[in-house]
């Protein structure tokens, strides 16, 4: 395909037609992923992002025309399997996305690519299992289950054994279960909704969606959170219940999933929209699912477009509240040098800066920012067969976040922070204290 010039308007996103039968179409399936695949390989400017790039080019480079739709079509599942929708060739890279005519979409490419073999059920019993949050979240403050688990997750025979039944990598860091869920042990708010202070930009009052990984996994987060909501005399609560965002199982393609688990948080959550709360979620993944993936998927639904509207990342909430002249700026303790990386999900929502803006506000401290994908990507870095790409992919972020020999490394993905921590210490990098930027901002208020 000739080469043409890329479009300079703003990138807009179609709906995904997931409900309708020829997206499942395997044929008009691999038709679009040809030529999708031909664009892709007279351009390549995404080279650099992930393996899924690298992985096209090598097939197309292999055929005598140098053209992807001769690449054998049953060598596509190739790439599709090395994305794992961080969704930044959509967002930063490719000139060809719509309004474009040419209409490419890749990472939504991909989704439907895995859709289709996951309706076809060409899925692994590991793929099912990591997706499935909420069953996993049930071991979570169940002292025998959660020892045990974590237990297994640090010793090495077990890990081996783990890897050959399971196929997760023996040497990928995993998640422990916490000893308390965040959701029992979160502290009621010290301040009545009825002092709520809205802002010019800014809901007075927040909903906490609590996500699962922070609910079962790593409550300090939430904690944190909450602390420095009380700090600022911003009332708050958790929502009434959730489920998870569906955002594992849109990564395995499993929109039905998706669906189901949207029909669950919708009703509560659109509830607290309309009542003028800013719903926050401590986890970009989930943040995004609400903000953008489950409005494109149900574009028509009057709930998903309120809770879309309502939803905030943390540290765009905090600048926002910044500039309407709400928020504390009493800190107490310095953070020195905090290098900060800003995961792939917290990017292509288009915000901005806003956790290193956040964190410069506090004296005597220097943030270093990292922009470039880690490698991780949900449960992407813990599979045998990506665990060492997914190394590969987060090496020059591991050099760069070692550079300015940080007191503290960071990052709103949580995964991603440990990942990177993980990548510091293989290749033999200077340690700092990994922290989540909620951590460092309740620390330097001396919370």
């Amino acid at each position: 395909m000739p080469h043409k010039e890329g479009s300079l308007e703003a990138p807009t996103r179609h709906p995904l037609d997931w409900l309708s039968d020829g997206f499942y179409d395997q044929e008009a399936l691999d038709q679009e992923l040809a030529r999708v695949f031909d664009i892709c390989a007279g351009c390549r400017r995404c080279v650099s992002l992930c393996g899924a790039f690298p992985t096209l080019f090598d097939l197309v480079d292999a055929t005598d025309s140098g053209e992807a739709h001769d690449v054998d079509k049953r060598e596509f599942g190739k790439v599709v399997d090395q994305c794992y929708l961080c969704d930044l060739c959509y967002m930063t890279k490719c000139p060809y996305v719509p309004p474009h005519p040419w209409n490419v979409d890749f990472p939504h490419l991909m989704l439907r690519a895995k859709a289709v073999d996951y309706k076809r059920g060409d899925v692994k019993l590991r793929d099912k299992v990591l997706s499935n949050t909420d069953a996993l979240g049930h071991f979570a403050g169940i002292p025998v289950i959660t020892q045990t688990v974590n237990a297994v997750n640090h010793t090495a025979a077990a890990r081996g054994l783990m890897e050959k039944a399971l196929g997760v990598d023996k040497d990928a860091w995993l998640p422990d279960f916490a000893a308390r869920k965040f959701r029992s042990a979160a502290k009621k708010s010290p301040t009545p909704q009825q002092q709520a202070v809205n802002g010019e930009r800014t809901p007075g009052k927040v909903a906490i969606y609590a996500t699962c990984y922070v609910n079962f996994n790593e409550p300090g987060i939430g904690h944190d959170l909450l602390a420095v909501l009380a700090h600022n005399d911003v009332p708050y609560e958790l929502v009434t219940s959730e489920a998870c965002c569906g955002m594992p199982l849109l990564e395995q393609g499993n929109l039905q999933g998706v669906a189901d688990k949207k029909a669950k948080n919708m009703p509560v959550l659109a509830k607290y929209a309309r009542e003028g709360y800013a719903i926050i979620g401590a986890i970009p993944s989930c943040v995004l699912m609400y903000k953008h993936e489950l409005p494109l998927m149900f574009p028509d639904d009057a709930d998903v477009r309120a809770v879309s509207e309502a939803f905030w990342d943390p540290f765009e909430y905090f600048v926002s509240r910044h500039r309407d002249g709400l928020l504390k700026t009493d800190f107490k303790t310095g953070l020195g040098k905090v290098a900060y990386h800003v995961p792939c999900h917290a990017r292509v929502q288009n915000i901005g800066r806003k956790t290193s803006e956040t964190l410069a506000l506090v004296p005597d401290t220097q943030v270093s920012v990292v922009e470039r994908c880690s490698g991780h990507a949900g449960t992407f870095g813990v599979k045998k067969e990506f665990h060492r790409t997914a190394m590969q992919i987060g090496t020059p972020v591991f050099k760069a976040m070692a550079q300015p020999q940080p007191d503290y490394i960071s990052s709103d993905c949580a995964l991603a922070g440990h990942h990177i921590e993980q990548g510091l210490e293989e290749n033999g990098l200077p340690k700092a204290q990994l922290a989540h930027p909620l951590t460092l901002l309740r620390k330097a208020y001396g919370l």
